[in-house]
């Protein structure tokens, strides 16, 4: 790595740390409902909306009711993105001229699903199959809707840690309202201004025609982008308003919006280790859990830049002093591409500025364990939190084993009940990933995507596939054809895995968490906001992915690197 990747990575963890107080103390004021400066601003809209819903903010929810509002509200969002979808040739600012990719039913399926469940999986290009109108009403509500609600079950999540004797976890209904409303409304705001000033277009003219130096003619697309490539950062959502997402100029001008847009994606998943911190009123295990994230982090960056600023060990005798430069934009270069690349991965939001399926064997596998490791590296808004925390409770029980003692974390017991249902989370998204992996590469409709690779390239690249839509991410390698009923369907039922069923034993834990007592810290209480338990935390997650993954990555970027040596 060049002194330009390490000082642009110091900038970016930099800047991140330092935003992490002070967002994650406002949230903490947000969510327990204690005064804020947007108050007056956002109050009478808020009663307003109760109002109107018939909501009754005073009342609270138990987990399992929490769980059926999210399902039933996920659902609803998914329901009417697919109505609108399929309906969009008929509705205003639609120009057949442009759109030239057609809504199949399982095309609108896995759109409405993709951004119902934050995934944002694209198996289409924006700019030729979207209007303006879905554009903004469909996929950018929907980028508002899923992340709030995703922000809300973590909000939940943390709760059941911190009430005692408690058998509710709050109201998902009045955390969806403060989170739209008093977080990700006035973030994106903010954050769309900034694109705005850095290029990105935020306008409803008509595509520009174009000549080019060669005297050929050339559709240059345009329309609101910045509202969309702003929160769809913000929420951890990730889909691109263009084919070629934050690679293309109109959504990622500059090394500076990239910076802003790489901090829009990190900033909120990464406060909430400071949010849980406060609310539980043990700030070093949220200080300790964002240590081991940001460590991990480092370590993604470090091995991605290595491998990528290394360049083809083929092309030896080409001068490979920019590094692997192949799918990659100039005004990036492999510094930025590979912050981007390790950010976006770990962090929920496959908004990619380059293209994954051309990075190094080593380079290309940092992406797919970071979304392999299950969010665990700040990950989406809300799912990170209650990611690392579920490893945090199995090393506590491992380490608990050895010194033969009931696990504790948080003050909270860790019995047979919470063990099932940790068991439960950790298999849920390994065994889907494999299963639809292994179905892919058996069958035809899985290996007619296989377009430009076969062998472990193209293992990966269905691998890589299933991860992202699991890790409800959204990125991809980009020599897989996804569009086709096959991909469009399986993709679909994993980034519903994803999403709900990770959610819901996260809430059914946190409900019983939140119906225990506080248990006594006394001498041989094992303490967890210690480095030694840090240690512990990072070598468990490396452990729960490993035991998983590892012999189908020896036959796919591990065995690709082998045969690349040799």
């Amino acid at each position: 790595m060049n002194l330009h990747a390490v000082l642009q990575t110091l900038v970016f963890v930099g800047v991140v740390t330092v935003l992490v107080r002070p967002l994650g103390g406002y949230l903490d004021r947000v969510f327990a409902g204690k005064p804020t400066a947007l108050d007056r601003l956002c109050g009478p809209v808020e009663r307003l909306l109760y109002r109107v819903c018939g909501i009754d903010s005073a009342s609270e929810m138990t987990a399992a009711e929490y769980s059926i509002a999210f399902i039933l509200f996920s659902f609803s969002g998914t329901l009417l993105l697919y109505a609108l979808l399929r309906l969009q040739s008929r509705l205003p600012f639609f120009y057949p001229q442009w759109m030239t990719t057609p809504m199949h039913p399982d095309l609108a399926f896995n759109t409405a699903v993709s951004f119902s469940t934050t995934a944002t999986w694209q198996a289409y290009a924006g700019e030729t199959t979207m209007s303006y109108l879905i554009q903004m009403v469909g996929l950018t509500a929907q980028n508002f809707l899923a992340g709030a609600a995703g922000l809300a079950v973590g909000i939940a999540f943390i709760r059941g840690f911190a009430r005692e004797k408690s058998a509710t976890l709050g109201n998902f209904w009045v955390d969806l309202t403060r989170g739209l409303l008093r977080v990700l409304l006035p973030a994106s705001l903010v954050v769309s201004a900034l694109l705005v000033w850095q290029g990105v277009p935020m306008n409803w003219h008509p595509y520009a025609n174009a000549t080019t130096l060669e005297h050929g003619a050339q559709v240059i697309a345009q329309g609101p982008v910045a509202a969309l490539e702003s929160i769809k950062n913000l929420g951890t959502n990730g889909g691109g308003y263009f084919n070629a997402n934050g690679a293309h100029p109109y959504e990622n001008p500059t090394p500076l919006a990239n910076l802003i847009e790489m901090l829009a994606i990190a900033a909120l998943p990464a406060a909430l280790t400071y949010t849980l911190g406060r609310m539980v009123r043990q700030q070093r295990q949220g200080w300790l859990l964002f240590s081991v994230m940001l460590s991990l982090l480092v370590l993604g960056f470090w091995i991605c830049g290595r491998a990528e600023s290394a360049g083809n060990p083929l092309l030896r005798s080409v001068d490979q002093h920019a590094g692997n430069m192949e799918g990659k934009e100039v005004r990036f270069g492999t510094a930025g591409s590979t912050l981007t690349a390790v950010v976006t991965s770990n962090m929920a939001t496959g908004s990619t500025n380059s293209m994954h399926d051309s990075y190094t064997p080593v380079g290309g596998l940092v992406p797919l364990v970071n979304m392999l490791l299950g969010e665990v590296v700040f990950g989406g808004l809300g799912t990170g939190i209650y990611s690392i925390v579920l490893v945090a409770l199995i090393a506590v029980f491992l380490t608990g084993l050895m010194i033969g003692r009931t696990p504790e974390y948080l003050g909270k017991r860790v019995g047979p009940c919470e063990q099932k249902l940790i068991m439960l989370y950790m298999l849920a998204g390994p065994a889907c990933v494999l299963a639809l992996t292994a179905v892919a590469v058996t069958i035809r409709g899985g290996l007619e995507g296989l377009v430009t690779n076969t062998g472990p390239h193209g293992l990966t690249e269905i691998l890589f596939a299933y991860a992202s839509s699991v890790a409800n991410n959204g990125q991809s390698f980009a020599g897989l054809a996804a569009n086709s009923a096959f991909y469009n369907l399986t993709t679909a039922l994993a980034m519903l895995v994803g999403r709900f069923a990770l959610a819901i034993p996260a809430l059914a834990l946190a409900g019983l968490f939140a119906g225990q007592g506080r248990a006594p810290v006394h001498q041989g209480t094992l303490r967890t906001d210690t480095p030694t338990f840090g240690a512990v935390l990072a070598v468990s997650i490396g452990l729960v992915a490993g035991l998983c993954y590892f012999p189908v990555l020896a036959l796919g970027p591990l065995l690709e690197r082998v045969l690349l040596l040799r």
